[in-house]
């Protein structure tokens, strides 16, 4: 069985103390976010609500670019991607995916640094 700590080793713990790790959730940007989101079978006006979360989440994790995968079908999800990407403050640039990216299925945007 592994030995208990006492009071006087507990004490110099808490907040303000250096080693202190407060439990709870991380503050957003310390959370890790994914390279891509997947808008599969989304509405459009679903897909543009999560799109702009997402590319503010991104942003403030440091991601250089992200993948979003909308995939082929109609083209709708695929115009409001890029209509939304087209004018977003924190976009630099888009393309289509690589072959291996997803092709016309994905659009690869890079993210201002910043």
């Amino acid at each position: 069985m592994p030995p208990t700590a006492t009071g006087r080793e507990l004490a110099g713990r808490g907040p303000g103390r250096v080693g202190f790790r407060s439990p709870g959730p991380l503050p957003a940007s310390s959370r890790p976010v994914a390279t891509e989101i997947l808008l599969l079978g989304q509405t459009t006006d679903e897909a543009r609500d999560r799109v702009e979360k997402y590319l503010d989440d991104a942003f403030l994790a440091g991601l250089a670019s992200v993948r979003l995968v909308h995939g082929k079908g109609s083209g709708a999800l695929r115009k409001t991607v890029r209509d939304l990407l087209a004018g977003h403050p924190l976009v630099e640039s888009f393309r289509d995916g690589e072959p291996s990216e997803g092709g016309t299925g994905a659009t690869v945007a890079a993210l201002k640094v910043g």
